[in-house]
């Protein structure tokens, strides 16, 4: 059952993941500061759940016949979620991780109204990482509560 439009959207959705955990090793890494230490620690666990997609994708790429993509062929469109050059913005990661969020949340929608009454087992994944997404989407946007409280001057 090769759809190139679900392969498509798969292969996106993989780009994304890969990319999303790149960005949270280095921010979990590089922030410092006053707040920094909860999102970084929760970053550092996102990885391995984001990585986790990740596998599940690629798998559901190869039972459709379709071969993950290496590097050189992913994607990278995370222009947010890049380190700040100041280790101690955690505002602006936070942003951009719900950024990243809310671009995953959107593509698995995608993927899911793609699958529509054709390929339930695809529809069924993404179904579950949106739900992920969301749970993360949730967390963060509680640090950007937190951090725009303790910073009233920041929006």
């Amino acid at each position: 059952m090769k759809d190139t439009k679900t392969i498509s959207l798969l292969a996106q959705a993989y780009a994304a993941e890969l990319e999303t955990v790149q960005n949270y090793l280095a921010n979990s890494v590089w922030l410092d500061g006053l707040g920094a230490q909860e999102v970084s620690e929760s970053l550092a666990e996102d990885v391995t759940e984001e990585l986790g997609h990740a596998q599940k994708l690629a798998h559901r790429l190869k039972q459709l016949g379709a071969c993950p993509p290496g590097s050189l062929k992913l994607e990278r469109r995370q222009k947010s979620l890049q380190p700040p050059v100041d280790s101690t913005d955690v505002l602006s990661v936070v942003q951009g991780v719900l950024d990243a969020e809310n671009e995953a949340i959107a593509c698995y929608q995608q993927i899911i109204k793609a699958c529509e009454g054709r390929d339930f087992v695809t529809q069924d994944l993404a179904v579950k990482l949106q739900a992920d997404e969301e749970e993360h989407r949730c967390l963060f946007e509680g640090f950007l509560k937190s951090l725009k409280k303790e910073n009233p001057e920041r929006k």
